[in-house]
């Protein structure tokens, strides 16, 4: 693995764990009977931007953590769609942010690959095609890191309307498996 990628991989690494560290202090400071306040009185508000948090790796535990928090009050189809949207939203920026940066990485790095030539047959199969937006779409609506499935899509070629229902589609799976989850425990 290149050095470059390994030091990314580690930074990433620790900040995930920092930002969830941060929610965790921030939970168990006073200020946060005076948010739940605030959430409580902009409910539409804030489950929009706890969706466009929950999109992102860095950010979703705190968005997680505004959803769970308003499944207990607000009608949970409604925080489902507004949420939904939230994260369609975030997750439409980053895909015109990554497309075209993602695709110069990996052409960069595919061209490093020996015998390319050979993975370029397996990519341009009527098999394969199918299956990066088939896993992108997946992802988004797992826990994992939107990113991921944002760059698969990305590479796929798919088109912005496209992405856009993808997205929604899949999050609204999962975000629904977060409200749920959180009504019954």
């Amino acid at each position: 693995m290149h050095p470059r990628y390994h030091r990314h991989r580690h930074r990433n690494i620790f900040l995930f764990i920092a930002s969830f560290i941060a929610v965790i202090a921030f939970t168990q400071s006073p200020i946060f009977s005076q948010f739940s306040q605030l959430v409580d009185n902009l409910p539409f508000v804030f489950a929009f931007i706890a969706g466009a948090l929950f999109a992102s790796t860095f950010t979703a535990i705190a968005g997680g953590l505004i959803i769970v928090h308003l499944a207990t009050t607000l009608n949970p189809i409604l925080l489902i769609l507004i949420t939904g949207l939230g994260t369609v939203t975030c997750d439409a920026l980053m895909f015109l942010l990554f497309k075209d940066n993602v695709s110069s990485k990996v052409s960069r790095i595919y061209q490093e690959i020996e015998h390319h030539s050979h993975l370029k047959k397996i990519i341009h199969t009527k098999y394969f095609a199918w299956t990066l937006p088939v896993l992108g779409a997946l992802v988004l609506a797992s826990p994992l890191p939107d990113e991921l499935g944002i760059s698969l899509l990305g590479l796929s070629q798919t088109t912005m309307p496209r992405f856009l229902l993808v997205s929604l589609i899949s999050h609204l799976f999962g975000i629904s498996s977060v409200v749920i989850g959180s009504r019954i425990l």
